[in-house]
C-alpha cells in the first residue's frame, strides 16, 4: 500500500469509528433509545397500577352509595362510631394498680 491509500485507509477507519460512537452514544443514539423504552415500561405498570386502584375506588364508592351494612361496617372500623342498639361496656377501673412502660 502506498502512503495515501494508507492515509485514506486510517481517516476511513476513524470516520467510521466516529459514526459508531455518534450511533451508540450521540443525541438520539441507541442508548437514549434504549432508556426511553425501559421509562415507557415503567409508565405503563404505572399506569396499570392506577387503573386497578381507580377501579377499586369506582367499586368502593359504589358500595358506599348502595350498601348501607358496608356503610355501618366502615363508620364503625374506620370512624369509631356506635349503633342505637349496641351495648357499650366500660371496665371499672382498678386503683392501686400503676403500670409502668
Amino acid at each position: 500500500m502506498t502512503l495515501k491509500e494508507n492515509f485514506i485507509f486510517i481517516i476511513s477507519i476513524i470516520g467510521l469509528f466516529s459514526l459508531l460512537m455518534f450511533v451508540l452514544f450521540g443525541d438520539n443514539g441507541w442508548m437514549e433509545l434504549r432508556a426511553l423504552k425501559l421509562n415507557k415500561e415503567s409508565l405503563i405498570e404505572k399506569n396499570e397500577l392506577l387503573q386497578r386502584e381507580n377501579f377499586n375506588l369506582q367499586q368502593m364508592i359504589g358500595r358506599l352509595k348502595n350498601d348501607l351494612l358496608f356503610l355501618e361496617h366502615i363508620a364503625r372500623q374506620e370512624l369509631g362510631l356506635v349503633g342505637k342498639e349496641d351495648l357499650i361496656l366500660k371496665p371499672k377501673q382498678i386503683e392501686g394498680i400503676v403500670k409502668n412502660d
